[in-house]
């Protein structure tokens, strides 16, 4: 009011002095001079407004800090964050615990390690952080530092490095005195891991919550939420890493040390790893290459060919082997059967190609025999058959002697003489026709034909050598089909456990 009237008494006289002044100006001029008058009034009236506005929002704002401030100032004016906070020292403070799992984010076989992303929720009740709304402008829930108040010693047992985690310098503190911590962990933990049955392998994980320093008279632990909604609760976790989360059951138990009572709450994190992306890079590679080794046997055993085939198709295998080595999971205590599986398949492949030298070696053996050389004492004689193989040669054997035996041995030579002679001028005189000589030497060609086939051992031998692969081959279809059905019996039985 005061203001609103100093501000008329000085728009009065300032209106009274441009009345003065306008007797001297013409009626034109003076009309001017009162409308920017009016306008002048009018600006200074909204700024008053405007002033006044902003002084009462800010009054308002500063007393709505100002009851924070002291209430704030009230709550640690004589709070002692180094004692439990409760009144009656005889009962414990209930500690309760909410654990859920983001993300699994490494799985280390051969340190032991299991690296995760956890929300942790913690609750508890101090009685020394109590207020009455009413009082404080109806302020029910305020947020206080960490390092002010009492923070219970919790701590996961299983915890042996520090990871990334965010740091929250703040609770919330409501008027009855309920303190709310909530805060996201990347926890490094030690985990029994079983790897044996990699790719196809199930873990199960166990995050252990307890006091560290307090018995449970002093500090005990509770579930913020029911086995039941823990355990199936999987709906903050990333399904699309390489691990997929079955279950979290929980269990809270007592252990006994010293003749004290600590209290522990377990949560047990049960994840399946998913199996696709190791099947397709480590095990078909394997497979096709086994299968190509196997299709080696259909190359013909006296076929140089097949060894280099096969020492092809090891060497590929070797270096298939290397390359992946750090894709396979790894322990000091047991080797995974997939690290079994790769050894076997590299033994057999060595046995293929030692049995296919062992075949081409006793193929060439048969070739280090020296050849049969057959003449005309090949030819059985009159006496030992009856049928001779070569008659040709038969009948002039056979005609040479009846010449012999007519007559006395004298007679006999001259005769054979003169016959001789006689003979040889008549094949001087004329030659044996040309169809003669082509049945004789055919004649002899099918003798010696025969010989070779009945005596020759060659042909026997390499049929012999085609057996024997044949049945070593079968074998080893066998030997794989077993080991095949082994591994896979394996496998069904340490992933489903």
């Amino acid at each position: 009011m005061m203001s609103r009237r100093l501000l008329q008494d000085k728009g009065t006289e300032t209106l009274r002095q441009s009345c003065l002044s306008a007797l001297y100006l013409p009626t034109d001029k003076f009309y001017t001079v009162l409308q920017l008058h009016n306008l002048s009034i009018n600006y200074q009236v909204e700024n008053l407004h405007r002033d006044r506005l902003q002084g009462i929002v800010g009054s308002g704002a500063s007393v709505q800090n100002s009851t924070v401030h002291h209430l704030t100032k009230t709550l640690l004016l004589n709070y002692d964050k180094g004692i439990r906070p409760v009144k009656n020292w005889t009962q414990p403070t209930t500690i309760y615990i909410d654990f859920i799992l983001h993300a699994v984010l490494d799985v280390d076989g051969q340190n032991q390690k299991l690296t995760t992303s956890v929300w942790y929720r913690q609750l508890w009740m101090d009685d020394y952080l109590v207020w009455d709304p009413t009082h404080f402008d109806q302020i029910n829930e305020i947020s206080l530092p960490v390092e002010a108040i009492w923070i219970p010693d919790i701590i996961i047992q299983e915890f042996i490095d520090i990871g990334n985690s965010p740091h929250l310098p703040y609770v919330y503190v409501n008027a009855s005195g309920v303190v709310k911590n909530y805060k996201p962990m990347q926890v490094v933990s030690a985990c029994n891991l079983q790897v044996y049955a990699f790719p196809f392998d199930q873990q199960n994980c166990s995050f252990t919550f307890g006091s560290w320093m307090h018995t449970v008279n002093d500090v005990n632990l509770q579930f913020w939420r029911s086995l039941a909604e823990v355990e199936n609760d999987t709906r903050a976790f990333l399904g699309d890493s390489e691990w997929e989360l079955l279950s979290v059951p929980s269990t809270y138990q007592r252990l006994q040390s010293e003749g004290d009572d600590y209290a522990q709450i377990q949560f047990n994190v049960v994840i399946r790893r998913r199996p696709l992306l190791h099947v397709v890079s480590l095990l078909l590679p394997s497979m096709f290459l086994m299968l190509v080794d196997v299709t080696s046997y259909f190359l013909p055993p006296n076929s140089s060919g097949r060894i280099t085939f096969k020492s092809s198709t090891l060497l590929g295998y070797t270096v298939f082997r290397i390359n992946l080595h750090n894709e396979l999971a790894i322990t000091a205590l047991h080797t995974p059967l997939i690290g079994v599986f790769f050894a076997v398949c590299m033994a057999l492949l060595v046995i293929s190609l030692a049995e296919s030298i062992f075949i081409v070696q006793l193929v060439n053996m048969n070739e280090d025999v020296e050849p049969i050389c057959f003449t005309a004492n090949s030819c059985p004689s009159s006496h030992s058959t009856s049928e001779s193989p070569c008659p040709s040669l038969e009948t002039r054997g056979r005609n040479g002697d009846d010449r012999l035996s007519g007559s006395d041995p004298k007679a006999g030579v001259q005769q054979e003489e003169e016959h001789l002679e006689t003979e040889s001028r008549d094949l001087q005189r004329r030659r044996l026709p040309l169809e003669q000589l082509q049945e004789e030497i055919s004649s002899i060609k099918l003798c010696l034909h025969n010989l070779d086939m009945d005596s020759n051992p060659k042909n026997e031998w390499l049929a012999f050598c085609y057996r024997l692969d044949r049945f070593l081959f079968l074998l080893y279809l066998v030997v794989l089909a077993v080991y095949t059905l082994t591994m896979t019996s394996l496998w069904l039985i340490w992933s489903y456990p």
